[in-house]
């Protein structure tokens, strides 16, 4: 399973936000949200909650499991 994300959705829904305005408003480095948005970087449940906190979405809005598991045949 991997965790993928609605972040830039949520930023260009959200007047068109840059990555670094995103990054001064919840605390982290440009280089941190660059990393969620490409999915190489899992964040923690604090960070996670900022980001649902800050655009107003519940956690599930933002945040999502991708299911890679293949079914057995």
């Amino acid at each position: 399973m991997k965790l993928g994300n609605n972040l830039k959705i949520l930023r260009i829904q959200n007047g068109n936000m840059t990555q670094e305005a995103l990054a001064k408003a919840i605390g982290v480095s440009r280089q941190t949200i660059i990393s969620l948005e490409r999915g190489r970087y899992m964040p923690s449940t604090l960070l996670a909650l900022r980001l649902a906190r800050f655009f107003n979405k519940p956690l599930e809005d933002v945040f999502f499991i991708i299911d890679e598991e293949q079914p057995l045949s």
